[in-house]
């Protein structure tokens, strides 16, 4: 097999593309090409034949084969890797769609993991974490270190997804520590581990295993949740960086349905009536293609039996009652236009960070190709901003 050619730039690819009618398919679509290796060309050969998880799995499966038969293997690794997303925990190919693109990841991107005379570009480490193993890739600029990053994913993130931001990081001069948890990645999908709302636990370990200080924590998605309640727990975290406004799961996950039904939903939810939560999100995911997914990803990853349990297990992910712990400089990175969360959320997040040392909110708009879920359309913008931030608060040279 050949292999990535690591002396060539890195290259964040920009764009965002109407692809599917359907709001989820299309943005996670646009992940495919631009944060997972994928090419336009073979994306809008088959976006209009996907109308449901069964129609995602079949044409993703399909790219990935006719792309290794032509020896893409950055593009196979993309589509077989996106494959198992839509595919339902159960489902035997989930695991194995996971693992051929692991496989094919490390084999084909192999030199930069391999010491070539003058260390590894990239170390691959593994921090014990109760009974399992956390993933880390660690990797150190060349020349003048800017700062330490530790960063990591949200709900349903690969810590592989996230290679060319990492080394798009070291190049602008910073040591970064990427890493999966619990409920992600390999780590739910080898290991077993689920996901806990106290992420200042896993993080912990992290800091402590590689004995880190005077950080700067990033955390993508629902990582916008995740990194700030670790920063409520652990002063070494100088930093806060949110890659996504987000308040209380919970919340989010209302704030995508109808005022009527949002009501009906907390008032449900308040009298404890699991069997109407029940039978209304049993309704909405027959005709939406998202909260069919969401639901059952959802049940697994937080191992709840039912929806209203899911929906109980959200409410843990919520900032308000650790906001107060939270005393260090934060940046929040919104988007206009993001399918999953009303960046209009911010107000309410803003009004629980009542003793930051700092708080600066960035909404991305679609005038900037940066308007949706991440900043998938512009991903190098949003790292652009989160460095430059990060390099406003060093002493300035005399």
């Amino acid at each position: 097999m050949k292999k990535y050619d690591i002396n060539q730039p890195v290259n964040l690819k920009s764009g965002v593309y109407h692809l599917n009618d359907e709001r989820n398919f299309d943005y996670q679509l646009n992940r495919v090409i631009n944060w997972d290796g994928g090419r336009i060309e073979d994306v809008q050969k088959i976006a209009s034949k996907i109308h449901n998880s069964e129609d995602w799995k079949r044409e993703l499966i399909a790219l990935g084969d006719e792309a290794m038969k032509e020896e893409r293997i950055e593009n196979a690794i993309a589509y077989y890797r996106m494959s198992e997303f839509f595919m339902y925990d159960g489902d035997p190919d989930k695991k194995a769609y996971y693992e051929k693109a692991t496989k094919l990841f490390y084999e084909y991107y192999a030199d930069f993991f391999t010491d070539n005379g003058n260390g590894r570009r990239i170390e691959k480490l593994e921090v014990p974490y109760q009974n399992v193993k956390l993933p880390v890739m660690h990797v150190k600029p060349n020349g003048k270190c800017k700062g330490l990053i530790l960063i990591h994913g949200g709900n349903d993130s690969y810590f592989e997804e996230f290679l060319f931001s990492l080394l798009y990081l070291q190049e602008k001069g910073f040591e970064v520590y990427l890493f999966e948890g619990p409920g992600q990645g390999g780590v739910m999908r080898m290991q077993g581990m689920h996901f806990t709302h106290e992420w200042e636990k896993p993080v912990k370990a992290v800091l402590d295993y590689f004995n880190l200080t005077d950080v700067t924590i990033v955390g993508i998605s629902l990582g916008g949740y995740l990194a700030p309640r670790a920063a409520a727990f652990d002063k070494r975290i100088s930093k806060v960086v949110a890659w996504s406004v987000f308040p209380c799961f919970q919340d989010v996950i209302v704030g995508m349905q109808k005022p009527a039904v949002q009501k009906l939903f907390y008032f449900c939810m308040k009298f404890h009536l699991r069997a109407l939560i029940n039978f209304v999100f049993a309704k909405k995911a027959k005709k939406e293609p998202v909260i069919d997914w969401g639901l059952k990803h959802g049940m697994y990853a937080y191992e709840a039996k039912d929806a209203y349990g899911y929906a109980k297990k959200l409410k843990l992910y919520d900032i308000e009652p650790v906001a107060e712990k939270i005393t260090q400089d934060m940046l929040i990175l919104g988007a206009n236009d993001d399918h999953f969360i009303d960046y209009r959320l911010i107000g309410r997040e803003i009004n629980m960070l009542k003793n930051v040392r700092s708080l600066t909110f960035r909404l991305f708009t679609d005038k900037e190709n940066a308007q949706n879920h991440c900043n998938v359309g512009n991903g190098k913008l949003a790292l652009d901003t989160i460095c430059t931030w990060i390099e406003s608060f060093a002493p300035s040279e005399k």
